[in-house]
């Protein structure tokens, strides 16, 4: 068994602007390495052993300030947890994308698809696992992988089988979502509550244990 704990990056500039960032290389702010500081003390009692991020710098930096305060190895990066491609939808106000596109499944030039978001990162996770079973084998592993909204909200809906994320529900920066990787599959525990610069802890995700391929 490995504890996957999955984290959403800190706040950036574009991210207050309500902007869509995509592959966009938009790195944090000062609220944002709050949010960072502040995911780090919700994940020191789940003794983490190693921690990988997206290769965008906003994860990346997230992660870091999280290996720091956690005193891990530098995170390794793991390409196929980046943010969702927007296309032609990056740079755009979310009001305007959604004027525009109608809603996030929509199909938007030079774009990629939820699916292929969700099968990429599944096949992270899964050589993720594999090489810490390798180097831990036979004790259970506790793993942090800084990644994306877009990557969180695409693995959410594979576990529940499409109930979560629940309408209205906020992945917010900093927030803090744990899965189970066991025999090939899958399945999220709960979100871990996390102090938000100027905000109140995260509501939990009440969710059922959905078992799901880790692979598809």
């Amino acid at each position: 068994m490995t504890l996957l704990t999955l984290v959403r990056h800190g706040q950036t500039d574009w991210n207050l602007a309500r902007r869509i960032q995509g592959s966009t290389d938009i790195p944090l702010n000062d609220t944002g390495r709050a949010d960072a500081h502040a995911a780090a003390a919700a994940l020191a009692d789940l003794r983490p052993d190693a921690i990988y991020a997206s290769p965008l710098v906003r994860a990346k930096e997230t992660a870091q300030i999280i290996a720091g305060e956690l005193s891990l190895a530098e995170p390794g990066v793991t390409r196929g947890l980046r943010e969702r491609e927007f296309g032609d939808g990056e740079g755009m106000l979310v009001a305007d994308y959604l004027t525009q596109y109608g809603d996030w499944h929509a199909e938007v030039p030079g774009a990629e698809t939820m699916a292929q978001v969700r099968d990429r990162a599944l096949d992270s996770l899964e050589r993720i696992v594999r090489a810490s079973r390798r180097r831990s084998a036979p004790r259970a592993e506790s793993l942090v992988v800084v990644s994306h909204g877009g990557v969180i909200r695409a693995l959410l809906q594979h576990v529940s089988g499409g109930t979560l994320p629940r309408e209205g529900d906020v992945l917010r920066n900093g927030s803090v979502h744990r899965f189970v990787a066991e025999r090939g599959t899958l399945r999220l525990l709960d979100e871990v509550p996390v102090q938000v610069v100027a905000a109140a802890a995260s509501a939990d995700l009440a969710a059922p244990e959905v078992a799901q391929p880790v692979a598809r």
